[in-house]
């Protein structure tokens, strides 16, 4: 099992930046894949990133491709969502979430229902 904590959030003037983290406890983060996804007021939850398990491959949905970065750091059990060029319309609480992968596996998913594990979510607002 994998418990997930963001940071990092808070308020932030457009084209300005942020750098969320996501913390995972256990000893097989690597195990996972791992995704940030966004729900903004009165919207359904969006797909933000995703990463590999091994930090190889990544997937952005089109919005935030050359603005945002996925990473991990698989020693420090963390991943990252570098966030630059920030608009009004990135403001939601972000989530990470975390997919289990078998041993010779491979996923990038996209979709919110195929993860196992989730965090409580950071606020970020982005102010016009």
């Amino acid at each position: 099992q994998v418990q997930l904590a963001e940071s990092g959030g808070g308020l932030v003037q457009a084209g300005g930046s942020l750098k969320l983290s996501c913390a995972a406890s256990g000893r097989t983060f690597s195990s996972y894949a791992m995704g940030w996804f966004r729900q903004a007021p009165g919207k359904e939850r969006e797909f933000v990133a995703v990463i590999s398990r091994s930090g190889g491959s990544t997937a952005y949905t089109d919005s935030v491709k050359d603005r945002f970065t996925i990473s991990r750091d698989n020693v420090k059990n963390t991943m990252y969502l570098q966030m630059n060029s920030l608009k009004p319309e990135d403001t939601a609480v972000y989530s990470c979430a975390a997919k289990g992968v078998s041993r010779y596996g491979y996923t990038l998913p996209t979709v919110a229902t195929r993860y196992d594990y989730w965090g409580q979510g950071t606020q970020v607002t982005v102010s016009s």
